[in-house]
């Protein structure tokens, strides 16, 4: 087959299938140009899920008449001041997407520039570019997008449903309006409910934003992220680790102001948090990274939501130092009820019905009956106690009971504190555990007699071709014929341990790790399990004494405000909190 040039229509319709895979893609574009055109306010509307109608107006600078006719022409762009590449200070520079938007829809753009005496108008169908004619608008520019994908039908049956693709859309909003809290963004259509994001200035600008589009929980849960290295800068807010998610789409991540899924930025999070939460849950996170123009490559990827830096040790190293001293600096803090919402409120209180019969019990007997549910179950055990004075004043209390034999209730001066005695514990033997890793090594206790624990051979084999490391936690093993080890020392910390239990978890999470996982990492796995296997367990009694010096261990120690799993070792009731619970306030 001899080879020929393509027409200009089938050039146009190539690259729109390169940048417009969805109506997403389209706003995406669009709100970039008005925020690169200086808009303060942008108002986005959709119909049909983007597909039947997208409209952008916005207040920014415009367009003259010449740059109108010019800007639906392929390769044409206001982005660059020159042909410098290396120096991308835009969210749009291809000039590529007005084109592309018009070879697969009926594009009409409408624009005013302060010098003009009136505003302009150009539509551009299937390709096919009309007369620039005069137009009504008081500023900015306005564009509308009709019948998306009517030139190239086949790409209409890759869309989903209206509602699938609406939500698309408005999580592109939301990615760009948190990178611009100075803007006001409103979005609407069918299917969805109007919403305003009210742009602010200021120092809790950021914040605001944020709790606008993520929600009160993020706000409420969220600590400040910053540092600097090299020129390289980031800033944002992080969620604490009790407030994680069961996957990363709750991690936002932006590059010099531009909305990014970058896998060096995901991998440095993971990395951060990596002592804090178990594999299968993830932080959630607004991180802004800002650097020279010239030392991040945003030309990588038609769509620009990848990046390439220059340097990506220096970008990613200061990523997890920022986080780790974000999280250590709130590592007593715990989560806050609304993120866990452990305490439920009915909307109206529930009255037993009461029909006073003669000759029946009084209204106080009645009343009572009300709590009179039988004798407790045999499991449920609380033991209360006097309170120590002195220690009402500490931040996590005095312990005034044990509930379950799992909880320990704490009276505080302004409110209560409830504590999983084992997460607790988990968190104190694993910081114990990093402590001494650092200085000289985990004591060792010898046992009298080995205990022979029977596994699997391939088990086997990765337990012993990890001793060496093993070795530093206290834990001495070898192998003991083909399907068996001998534990003859383990941690002096952990007292008396189930050492078969602890050996299968620790070969079963061995069979995850990565070969390239760090070293680092790998002991910190190793010193997250022993910690498990080594701590209170739940539902043994405590004495009073115990209980409170469990407290202040807390007290002391850092990140002590979750376990190793990420689970929040206890939830602080103000009494604020207890009052809105029962309508007090």
């Amino acid at each position: 087959m001899p080879v020929r040039q393509l027409s200009e229509a089938v050039v146009n319709r190539i690259a729109a299938g390169e940048v417009i895979e969805r109506p997403a893609s389209v706003v995406k574009e669009l709100v970039e140009n008005a925020l690169d055109a200086g808009a303060r306010r942008i108002d986005v509307l959709t119909d049909g899920g983007g597909r039947r109608l997208i409209r952008i107006t916005d207040d920014g600078a415009g367009m003259t008449r010449a740059d109108l006719a010019l800007a639906v022409e392929r390769h044409a762009t206001s982005k660059l001041d020159d042909e410098d590449l290396l120096a991308i200070r835009t969210l749009g520079f291809r000039g590529e997407a007005l084109p592309s938007i018009g070879a697969a829809g009926r594009l009409t753009i409408t624009t005013r520039h302060a010098s003009e005496p009136h505003a302009w108008s150009i539509g551009v169908e299937g390709g096919a570019k009309s007369a620039v004619r005069p137009a009504a608008l008081a500023q900015g520019t306005s564009v509308e997008v009709r019948d998306l994908f009517y030139a190239t039908p086949a790409r209409l049956k890759f869309l989903k449903t209206d509602r699938t693709e609406g939500e698309t859309v408005r999580d592109v909003v939301r990615r760009l309006a948190m990178s611009r809290p100075d803007v006001t963004f409103t979005l609407a259509g069918e299917e969805r409910a109007p919403v305003t994001w009210n742009g602010r200035e200021g120092d809790e600008a950021q914040l605001a934003r944020l709790g606008d589009a993520l929600g009160s929980d993020f706000r409420a849960n969220a600590i400040a992220v910053s540092g600097e290295r090299e020129g390289a800068r980031i800033s944002g807010y992080a969620g604490l680790p009790t407030y994680s998610k069961a996957n990363s789409l709750s991690q936002y991540l932006f590059v010099n102001g531009r909305p990014v899924r970058d896998k060096l930025l995901l991998g440095a999070v993971r990395a951060a948090y990596a002592d804090y939460l178990p594999r299968d849950r993830y932080p959630a996170l607004a991180l802004f990274v800002t650097l020279d123009a010239r030392e991040v490559d945003v030309n990588v990827h038609p769509a620009k939501t990848e990046v390439r830096f220059r340097d990506g040790g220096l970008v990613r190293g200061l990523i997890v130092s920022a986080l780790k001293l974000a999280l250590q600096r709130e590592a007593g803090r715990a989560a806050t009820i609304a993120a866990f919402r452990p305490l439920g409120q009915p909307r109206r209180p529930y009255v037993a019905p009461y029909a006073p019969q003669r000759g029946g019990p009084g209204l106080a007997e009645v009343a009572q009956a009300v709590f009179d549910t039988g004798a407790p179950a045999a499991d449920v055990r609380v033991e209360t106690f006097a309170p120590q004075p002195d220690l009402i004043a500490r931040p996590l209390g005095a312990a005034r009971a044990q509930i379950h034999e799992t909880y320990i209730v704490a009276q505080t001066t302004d409110g209560l504190v409830i504590v999983d005695q084992h997460a607790a514990h988990e968190r104190i033997v694993y910081e114990r555990m990093k402590a001494a890793l650092d200085k000289t090594g985990v004591a060792r206790q010898i046992l009298l007699i080995p205990e022979i624990v029977e596994l699997d051979a391939a088990d086997v084999a990765r337990l012993t071709a990890r001793a060496g490391e093993l070795t530093r936690f206290g834990l001495l093993i070898e192998p003991f014929g083909p399907g068996a080890v001998a534990v003859r020392e383990t941690p002096s910390l952990l007292g008396e341990i189930d050492a078969q239990a602890l050996l299968r978890d620790l070969a079963e999470h061995m069979a995850e790790w990565d070969e390239a996982l760090p070293l680092e990492r790998r002991l910190m796995y190793v010193a997250a399990t022993m910690a498990c296997h080594g701590s209170v367990r739940a539902g043994r009694r405590l004495k009073p004494e115990e209980m409170n010096a469990l407290l202040r261990e807390m007290e002391a120690v850092p990140n002590s405000g979750q376990c190793n799993h990420g689970r929040p070792t206890y939830v602080e009731l103000k009494l604020g909190d207890i009052e809105r619970l029962f309508g007090r306030r």
